[in-house]
């Protein structure tokens, strides 16, 4: 059995994420002073002499400076807060001459995103830099109180920390009672302190996510490109796969096919018996011919598929299975043919996987429409294990489904249940 572990509250002061977080606050602020003293020395004269021509080279310049601050502050996320943000697309004019580039700077918005961040972190900076230095100097202070209150009376002339003066009256915690009540208030400021420290930079985590990395549109270009490049390479090495399957199946077939057919041409006149022969193996090579290109067309797409849609065609799949299947396809309508065979493939790539590795008694398919979310699952009792690390099926399953905008889940422990979810957009 696991030790069991201490409870948050008590563990937090003293976790590496905390202290981790602690020197992202401290280093902070004097950074965000320096990025701010720049920039707005920068950004304000570069504002006021864009009535001169002198103006535009130094705003650039400026929202130059200000993508290198950025720099810095996404590698300080990186390391101490464990955020990893991209670096938005770098500027670059259209021709490449120094005039080009001042334009395109002075039009990209990540790099006015950039003055913007170094303008607003400082006000927040010194904000939680005060807070935080006060909360951890003030816990850390009174937790420990009665270690160190022997040096009022030794070297201050006072019997412990003055809580109250005026001249005439003084109080000082001195006692032990006082002591003890101060140590706990000490306590309860270093217990509150991480997780006063922790939202801090749970907004720094915005500012730096919000401001310095591409926009949303970027990003999203970007996820499309790679997608597109997955459609691209899936549909390649389909190619590649139907190639291989015609050549090595059907084409070998039909090539011995025709060889036997012209054996049995030359003999039948004088051996008509063994022509006979021939004639019956041809007639068996063309029967598994035929099979294999059933086989291999079911594969690309099946007309089960386009004639009755999921619920029949899964229904055949599941019948091909090793294991009894079971199919649920409760949907209000069709979904569109890509989304449809996207589905179809999906769902047959899981069952194979259920026969050759899952060693299961039982399988279940469901389908339904959640929103505007197509969701398919597909659960076995076998031995679990599956995964979606690269170089196994999923991995490569999951890459054809966000190619769609798909999400693929799988929950397979070891021992089993596997359950494996997928959800694909929905567009009838």
């Amino acid at each position: 059995m696991d030790s069991p572990r201490l409870p948050a509250a008590i563990r937090a002061p003293f976790e590496a994420r905390t202290w981790r977080a602690l020197l992202y606050v401290l280093i902070g602020l004097p950074l965000s002073v320096v990025w701010f003293a720049l920039s707005v020395a920068f950004a304000s004269a570069g504002a006021g002499l864009l009535v001169t021509f002198l103006g535009v080279p130094i705003l650039a310049g400026a929202l130059a400076m200000c993508r290198g601050f950025g720099a810095v502050e996404r590698a300080r996320a990186r390391g101490l807060l464990g955020l990893d943000v991209r670096a938005p697309e770098p500027v670059r004019g259209k021709t490449g001459g120094a005039f080009s580039w001042m334009g395109a700077t002075l039009r990209s918005g990540a790099s006015w995103r950039h003055l913007l961040y170094a303008l607003v972190h400082m006000p927040w900076a010194v904000f939680s830099f005060s807070v935080t230095v006060a909360f951890w100097s003030w816990g850390w202070g009174l937790f420990t109180y009665p270690l160190w209150q022997w040096v009022f009376p030794a070297y201050v002339g006072q019997d412990g920390i003055q809580l109250y003066g005026d001249g005439t009256h003084n109080f000082y915690l001195d006692s032990s009672f006082e002591i003890a009540v101060t140590c706990v208030v000490g306590l309860l400021f270093v217990m509150v302190g991480p997780w006063l420290l922790r939202g801090f930079v749970a907004v720094d985590r915005l500012l730096v996510s919000g401001l310095l990395g591409p926009s949303r549109l970027a990003s999203r270009v970007t996820e499309l490109e790679s997608d597109r490049g997955v459609v691209v390479d899936t549909a390649a090495a389909d190619l590649r796969r139907i190639e291989r399957d015609l050549h090595d199946g059907a084409q070998a077939r039909l090539s011995a096919l025709a060889m036997d057919l012209g054996l049995a041409k030359e003999k039948v006149a004088r051996d008509p018996e063994a022509a006979a022969v021939l004639v019956d193996e041809a007639h068996g090579e063309v029967k598994l011919a035929l099979q294999e290109l059933r086989d291999l067309a079911r594969n690309i797409h099946p007309a089960v598929l386009t004639d009755r849609g999921l619920d029949a065609a899964l229904s055949a799949v599941a019948g091909r299975c090793a294991v009894p299947v079971a199919v649920d396809v409760d949907l209000p309508a069709r979904p569109v043919a890509a989304i449809e065979g996207t589905a179809y493939f999906t769902v047959s790539e899981l069952l194979e996987n259920v026969s050759k590795h899952a060693r299961a008694r039982r399988a279940w398919v469901d389908v339904w429409r959640a929103g505007d979310r197509l969701m398919l699952q597909v659960r076995d009792d076998g031995v679990g294990g599956a995964e979606t690390t690269a170089g196994r099926s999923l991995a490569g399953l999951a890459e054809r489904v966000g190619a769609v905008d798909g999400v693929l889940a799988v929950d397979s422990p070891t021992g089993g249940p596997t359950t494996v979810t997928v959800e694909l957009p929905w567009r009838a």
